[in-house]
């Protein structure tokens, strides 16, 4: 169990001095446990503001939310009084980039009084600040229907961002983070969490997000509308109750009050250094809730085969959606020390990406034998994962679950959701509740960007809702720019299914998508370095089994190290990078740092220093880009934490390096 030490709330004016929390007429300030950032509540003017190490990052911005019956909640309303919290505590991490996190923070719950009581909870964390809204139960008030919020983001200065804009409300939320300045964003952009920003000082960093998200619909951001600089708070409509985006009365959110209120989703500026410092950050699954799961010895990392990527080129006569072509690749699992394989769609009678009410996720087609299967992946020591599309798995989900459960299957990607209005977000807690009661871990496909669940059901081991390597397979979009932008963006919220492993390297001059055996215009030392540098505890060894060997049936280069890489670790350290540049990642495992480095269209030569290491000597066994985009060289070496590592990575390269003591 985690070790904790909480500290009383002190209600007593005379204490409130002892704690970094301040009030000057209406304005609350908590500042966070090392003193660095402060968030302050404007409790006359109902706005609020944030600084780092003295200088302002938001200017003061409006707050509030627009209730359907009862109009704006928050502006003209009075501070009625505020109470005082700090907690420091550290819990264990399922899955993931560490093994624990720290939960240390300032907390001011503010009560507001007006027609419609409400509270404002602030939060401050050495790595960032977050609020929410509370709407407690109250006499002839039993639920509310949200509109909008009134929350938005001044920003100071005319930032440099990087962000995803989709266009629209319902949408696989897969995009690159391109660079632009935060006064080119519009009042009709939509852009996805998270929205990341330099503020100018130094590599000062902050990112836009949300945690928490339930009975709510997710966020989008977009311009304030006033030409001034910033971004506001947008909500999806409930998808069953208006179409309409553009109408007036588009209800966002319908809320119970009942028992302890209702709070809305975190509302979250992560803030470090240096983009690095948010990559390394735990804190959006940190203020989620915590784990519902109360036995997770049967949650366990992975490495899979997966034959959708490849589209079945595996040496098989009539390769597809048969029992011949996955008992190969149960084959090659074993054959390449992965954990499973991941069957993907066309496996079950009806199965489509569009709902299907004849659908049956039960049951398998008669080209694949899965009785068979089943007893022969057994027999190997291969586990199996199942694709469904959702609409035909709710519609089943019990009898489903149940069949899956049977059958020994380990787990479940579930694909096409497309959506993050309020019903989408209900939905997600059903299916992760559902599918922990039988103990099947969970993959989401067009999801909408993580908000914290994997901390809440860490059955949800991984997720999509990233321009990941699948498009491949019809277009030139995944650039090496592209690759080394995420971990610095998308990345920062949670586990990303970008789907890695092509071993078929092409230069961007050279390189046509196709469909079938698809190519990457990235070498094969970036195709291993995003084994340590990208989140997935459930990680995909996406090409054919024959691109992971030579003519003469050895090991390609790479392959060993894909064999042996960890897909969870101990610890996480973002050494050096830059947005879009380059990135280096060191990941512990037990004794073993994994080093993995990627840069962008530039040939770079990295000086990486080594000062995460312990005491004593180590080996480093170093695998770089070779003298062409499909070969690395591998060196050995003797180093110690006074030295630094040199690596030379060629144009959209890559390397990784194995240290031990």
């Amino acid at each position: 169990m985690a070790d904790s030490t909480r500290y009383a709330s002190l209600f007593a004016l005379g204490l409130l001095a002892a704690l970094p929390i301040t009030a000057s007429a209406e304005t609350v300030t908590v500042k966070s446990p090392d003193g660095r950032n402060a968030i302050s509540i404007d409790g006359d003017n109902f706005t609020w503001s944030l600084s780092r190490d003295g200088k302002r990052i938001i200017e003061p911005s409006p707050l509030g939310l627009k209730l359907l019956e009862q109009g704006v909640v928050g502006p003209g309303a009075r501070l009625a009084g505020h109470t005082e919290k700090t907690v420091k505590d550290t819990y264990e991490i399922v899955l993931g980039k560490a093994r624990s996190a720290q939960d240390h923070y300032n907390q001011s719950e503010l009560a507001f009084s007006a027609k419609l009581q409400f509270k404002l909870l602030v939060r401050a964390y050495d790595n960032g600040v977050a609020f929410r809204y509370v709407l407690p139960e109250q006499a002839g008030l039993k639920s509310v229907k949200v509109m909008s919020e009134n929350t938005q983001f001044n920003f100071a200065k005319d930032y440099d961002c990087w962000g995803a804009n989709m266009g629209r409300f319902d949408t696989s939320f897969e995009a690159e983070y391109d660079l632009t300045k935060a006064s080119k964003i519009r009042e009709f952009h939509n852009y996805i969490a998270p929205l990341v920003c330099k503020t100018g000082v130094n590599a000062n960093t902050f990112a836009i997000a949300e945690s928490d998200v339930k009975d709510y619909p997710g966020l989008f951001l977009g311009g304030r509308g006033d030409a001034g600089l910033g971004v506001a708070v947008k909500l999806p409509p409930r998808f069953d109750n208006n179409r309409d985006y553009r109408s007036r009365k588009s209800v966002s959110a319908s809320v119970q009050l009942k028992g302890q209120g209702f709070r809305t989703p975190w509302r979250v500026v992560m803030l470090g250094d240096t983009p690095g410092d948010l990559a390394a950050s735990s804190l959006i699954p940190t203020l989620s809730a915590p784990s519902q799961i109360k036995d997770t010895s049967w949650i366990k990392p992975s490495k899979t085969s997966w034959d959708w990527w490849n589209d079945w080129a595996v040496n098989v006569p009539n390769a597809g959606v048969n029992t011949a072509t996955y008992k190969a690749f149960v084959d090659f699992s074993k054959e390449m020390k992965l954990d499973d394989i991941l069957i993907d769609e066309g496996w079950s009678v009806g199965s489509d990406i569009e709902p299907n009410p004849k659908a049956d996720v039960t049951r398998a087609k008669p080209e694949l034998d899965m009785p068979a299967l089943l007893q022969y992946a057994k027999s190997q020591g291969v586990g199996i994962w199942l694709w469904v599309q959702w609409q035909q798995l709710d519609q089943q989900m019990d009898a489903a679950f149940k069949q899956y459960a049977t059958w020994g299957i380990k787990g479940v990607k579930v694909d096409f959701m497309n959506r993050n209005d309020q019903e989408m977000v209900d939905w997600y807690h059903k299916v992760l509740e559902k599918a922990a009661s039988y103990k099947l871990m969970v993959d989401l496909h067009g999801a909408y960007p993580p908000t914290g669940l994997v901390r809440t059901w860490p059955n949800y081991i991984t997720q999509e809702g990233v321009l990941g390597a699948e498009n491949n397979k019809w277009s030139a979009r995944i650039t090496a720019a592209h690759n080394v932008t995420l971990p610095f963006t998308r990345m920062i919220l949670g586990p990303m299914d970008y789907t890695p492993g092509g071993f078929r390297s092409t230069t961007p001059s050279t390189f046509a998508h196709r469909f079938h055996a698809p190519t990457v215009m990235t070498t094969r030392g970036q195709a291993i370095a995003m084994y340590v540098v990208y989140d997935s505890p459930f990680q995909m060894v996406s090409d054919s089994p024959d691109a992971y060997k030579t003519a003469d049936g050895k090991w390609a280069d790479g392959a060993e190290f894909i064999q042996q890489v960890p897909t969870s670790w101990d610890e996480t350290r973002i050494v050096a990078g830059d947005i879009g540049e380059y990135i280096v990642s060191a990941r512990r495992k037990g004794d073993t740092w994994y080093i993995g480095a990627m840069t962008n269209e530039s040939e770079r030569t990295l000086k990486v220093p080594l000062a995460f290491l312990g005491n004593g000597e180590y080996n480093a066994h170093v695998l770089q880009d070779g003298d062409d985009v499909n070969r690395l060289d591998a060196s050995d070496s003797k180093v110690s934490a006074m030295q630094t590592l040199t690596l030379k990575l060629a144009p959209s390269g890559g390397a990784v390096a194995v240290i031990r003591r």
